[in-house]
């Protein structure tokens, strides 16, 4: 049974200036229930990482920081969130539920986190919306309990996943594909194992042809135990923080070619859902709910 992590606490109070994007978590599980592609039994109640497995990724006076809202200004400005210790406690519910669902991707071959893809946490600091990086941690935990040889993360939101590839830029282990905006934050970019650089306004054929040209390669040399797919939907024309131009339709092309390589290669993948930032609130939502069908439609429901 396909399982998604999902917690009432992931719509997180916030300012007013800060709502907007963050409603796609309640709307995105209320639509796939309401024109019943999932059942509620699907969805479950993630528990939080533990300080202890947090610290396994995360630099211990970041966390402190973070835990008793004691940052400064500039890296709470850097994060793009008013801090409090509620906002650290969703941060470790996101973080357990990626953790959660390695295991339920490895028996039904995909599992999905509403929330997740914080690709921008680096070790000792968090940007861009991300405080602490749920991919590195469950990454992480997976290598330490021996449950994977090889892990492949591959991050196709329009923004460099900068905080991942700087985490794992000396574990051999880990292999980090981003495919994203030359022109986008971060800049500078960090050094992914692959970084594809697409140019403003790449369209659907060209994005394709590039995806085309490295995954199944990807996934047959490295025959990775388990990939995780940031599954951002920034990607889209109409993102007001994105310079590329996919459809709605070829953002759905992308989830299935992710997933019917990753299954056709034998690679369970833990999905989560990254940015996404188009003026019109359906359209995210109708986006990332595309991944959740697409998945469906290729490993059942």
């Amino acid at each position: 049974m396909l399982r998604i992590a999902y917690r009432d606490s992931y719509t997180y109070p916030l300012p007013e200036g800060h709502r907007f994007p963050m409603r796609k978590y309640e709307l995105i599980p209320q639509q796939l229930l309401w024109e019943n592609s999932i059942r509620p039994e699907q969805l479950f109640a993630p528990e939080p990482l533990t300080e202890a497995q947090v610290l396994r990724v995360h630099e211990a006076a970041y966390v402190q920081q973070l835990a008793q809202a004691t940052l400064e200004k500039r890296a709470e400005r850097r994060l793009g969130f008013p801090q409090s210790p509620a906002l650290y406690r969703r941060e470790t519910e996101i973080c357990g539920g990626t953790w959660q669902l390695c295991e339920y991707a490895r028996q039904h071959g995909v599992a999905f986190n509403v929330s997740g893809g914080t690709h921008h946490a680096y070790h000792n600091r968090g940007e861009g919306f991300c405080l602490l990086n749920d991919i590195a941690l469950a990454a992480r935990l997976l290598l330490d309990a021996g449950l994977a040889r090889q892990i492949l993360v591959i991050d196709l939101d329009v923004h460099q996943g900068n905080g991942t590839a700087a985490i794992f830029v000396q574990e051999p282990r880990v292999f980090t594909f981003s495919m994203h905006g030359r022109a986008n934050y971060p800049l500078p970019k960090e050094t992914s194992d692959l970084d594809v650089h697409l140019p403003p306004g790449t369209s659907d054929a060209e994005y394709l042809a590039e995806l085309a040209a490295h995954l199944p390669h990807l996934l047959y040399s490295l025959r990775p135990d388990l990939a995780f797919y940031q599954a951002g939907v920034d990607v889209l024309a109409t993102d007001k923080l994105g310079t590329l131009s996919l459809s709605l339709e070829g953002c759905r092309q992308r989830d299935h070619f992710v997933f019917s390589q990753c299954r056709q290669a034998g690679v369970p993948v833990v999905t989560v859902m990254g940015g996404g930032y188009s003026p019109r609130l359906h359209d995210i939502v109708e986006a990332h709910c595309n991944t959740y069908r697409t998945a469906i439609e290729i490993y059942g429901g």
